[in-house]
């Protein structure tokens, strides 16, 4: 069953006045039609490759092969990387328990980690821990230039070489980066290929936090044994109904038309509250598409992160005596509750929470974020003040230097 989506109580209709007039909604809907006219312009001009992921199946068989390569001996396999090369891999393999509450400490083997920050302590307490002889490490960015990610690279060869392993480089580590470019530099690359590290090639069309459909989502999701054709046919589902030209309906085009609706209202906080533990990284990634996407040239809104019920309340005594149903029954009313408080609220549903589903929500919100990103006339795929801030913290590392 497809995604399911519901505005009624978002809309002032329902819920008064502190809800969305329908004249506006009506005036966003015109908007994002146009800005899907575009994205079907770009789709049919091959400009925006993210469009063709969904029916994309030449490169699985190679992600299929490294994975198989990954795991071969492996008990552990790490994922070195920030931002959009993590957060795609870490959504994915929640659907396998990956940092769920109690259960992701049963994970089957390969164990599989991402580590996307920088805190000494935690880098250096895994490196002491992990049984480095049978543990494989993967490095993702997309420039080969991440200042994290060479770090994260440079750390793991430094602990490698401390335990006599620096020869087996090659068959420990594995980078997923762009393919050099005649002239130019791959940070990455240089650090890892004297080494005799394989690489896969980043799609060059493809930024990082759109990147979830291709290998740096997917490689992560095969290792794990995650069916990767039906990730991206749940994408294909999610596109659908805009690349068959019925934008009005398209239930991306309905949330675009009703985030810029609400844009115009001056409405500042957009808040995502998954009731699923397997989606806390998911509405995580959905931060940062959203906030890197459309915060710029004064516009966009605020985005936070919730999982329901735990971020609502303690429900103890619900939890220990209540009906088998609650954390539905718990979505409904938060919903419920909210719409007669005065805070518009939009609520979405799947069946079953699988790869397909899981693919379907993805590009749903790749799709929602572009169009609102068209619509309000921003750039969804720029991030000119993130680029300026990673400008200056090499500048500040060479002056420490």
């Amino acid at each position: 069953m497809a995604l399911q989506q519901s505005i009624e109580l978002a809309l002032a209709t329902n819920i008064g006045e502190a809800g969305l007039p329908q004249t506006a909604l009506d005036a966003a809907l015109v908007g994002v039609g146009n800005a899907a006219k575009r994205l079907a312009r770009d789709d049919a001009a091959g400009g925006l490759p993210l469009l063709r992921m969904p029916r994309t199946t030449d490169d699985l068989d190679g992600i299929r092969e490294a994975a198989a390569r990954l795991k071969d001996g492996a008990t552990d396999v790490v994922f070195l990387g920030t931002g959009g090369s993590s957060l795609g891999g870490q959504t994915l393999a929640q659907l396998k328990d990956y940092a769920v509450p109690g259960t992701g400490r049963f994970a089957e083997n390969p164990r599989v980690h991402f580590l996307d920050n920088l805190d000494p302590l935690t880098f250096g307490a895994l490196l002491e821990r992990l049984p480095l002889q049978t543990s494989r490490f993967v490095a993702i960015s997309k420039s080969g230039g991440t200042g994290e990610t060479l770090m994260q690279t440079i750390a793991v060869l430094s602990a490698l070489d401390k335990a006599g392993l620096r020869r087996r480089a090659g068959e420990l580590f594995f980078g997923i980066s762009e393919p050099r470019r005649k002239g130019g530099r791959n940070a990455l690359r240089d650090l890892l290929e004297p080494e005799g590290v394989a690489f896969l090639d980043h799609h060059t069309g493809i930024g990082g936090r759109y990147s979830v459909l291709t290998n740096v989502g997917l490689l992560p999701a095969a290792v794990l044994g995650l069916d990767l054709a039906a990730i991206r046919a749940g994408a294909a589902r999610a596109y659908e109904p805009l690349s068959a030209g019925g934008a009005a309906e398209a239930p991306a085009a309905i949330g675009a038309a009703l985030n810029l609706a609400f844009a115009m209202e001056g409405k500042a906080i957009t808040v995502l509250m998954a009731y699923a533990d397997r989606l806390e990284r998911f509405t995580r990634w959905w931060v940062q598409l959203w906030a890197e996407s459309l915060g710029k040239d004064g516009k966009g809104s605020q985005p936070v992160a919730a999982i329901g019920p735990v971020d609502q309340h303690s429900q103890q005594q619900l939890y220990l005596a209540g009906p088998k149903d609650l954390v539905a029954a718990q979505g409904r009313a938060t919903a419920d509750t909210l719409a007669k408080n005065g805070r518009p609220t939009r609520r979405m549903h799947v069946e079953k929470l699988d790869e397909r589903a899981m693919g379907e929500l993805l590009m749903h919100f790749m799709l929602e974020t572009i169009l609102t990103g068209y619509a309000l006339g921003i750039d969804p795929f720029d991030q000119p003040a993130v680029e300026e801030g990673k400008v200056l913290a090499k500048k500040y590392l060479a002056e420490a230097g």
